[in-house]
């Protein structure tokens, strides 16, 4: 598992998915998202906009991410 560090009190789920690498555009986040490839916390993802916090942890392609402060 791969720790993604914040500075803020929280990342939006496309923001963070450009800010740790994943994708390099916002139109590739917004695809994998909208095609439910992203489980955050055990659950499948399909908003955009979801807030992420530090202990949150994301799922991608058998990746996994923790998001600290």
């Amino acid at each position: 598992m791969k720790k993604v560090e914040i500075q803020s009190e929280f990342i939006k789920l496309d923001q963070f998915l450009k800010f740790s690498g994943i994708v390099d555009s916002g139109s590739d986040a917004k695809f994998y998202i909208q095609t439910k490839q992203l489980v955050v916390n055990g659950e499948v993802e399909e908003r955009r906009g979801r807030k992420l916090y530090p202990g949150d942890k994301v799922r991608f392609q058998n990746k996994e991410f923790e998001i600290s402060r």
